[in-house]
């Protein structure tokens, strides 16, 4: 329940308790917070298990940590019921970037050697503008269409 509490804040909340309650109510202090957390925990408890029953035998399996988004997707993605780890292993991101780059450096190659420009080695001169010989390509624009 307390997972980030440090030693030294432990220290610190002990301390502000004896200076509020001091050391004669401080006893009784600490048993009416435990009976109160309790408390809390057998109605939790007991909400929980009202609401398996109302749910009925096919949610038995049903835990509530699993409405938090992220234990549901951990759950899931362990779950091979749907083939996700197929699909997961069979998507490899960089094979697909480096098919996608050969593609690309295979027609810059295809371009440069078919003109008369000096060849770059593949690359591309940013320095220069593109050509507009492609201007004529563009359908026309009607204004009564928009």
């Amino acid at each position: 329940m307390f997972n980030d509490i440090g030693p030294l804040e432990l220290v610190t909340i002990i301390a502000l308790a004896v200076l509020v309650f001091g050391p004669d109510k401080l006893p009784k202090v600490i048993q009416d917070v435990m009976r109160t957390v309790r408390k809390i925990r057998e109605f939790s408890e007991s909400a929980k298990q009202d609401i398996r029953e109302e749910l009925g035998p096919e949610f038995k399996d049903f835990e509530f940590e699993d409405l938090n988004p992220k234990t549901f997707i951990r759950k899931q993605l362990d779950n091979d019921d749907l083939g996700l780890k197929e699909i997961r292993n069979g998507f490899d991101l960089k094979r697909e970037m480096a098919e996608v780059t050969d593609a690309v450096h295979s027609r810059e190659s295809d371009a440069s050697s078919s003109s008369s420009s000096s060849a770059s080695g593949g690359r591309i001169d940013m320095t220069k503008k593109p050509e507009d010989t492609d201007k004529d390509d563009r359908p026309p624009f009607d204004a009564d269409a928009t």
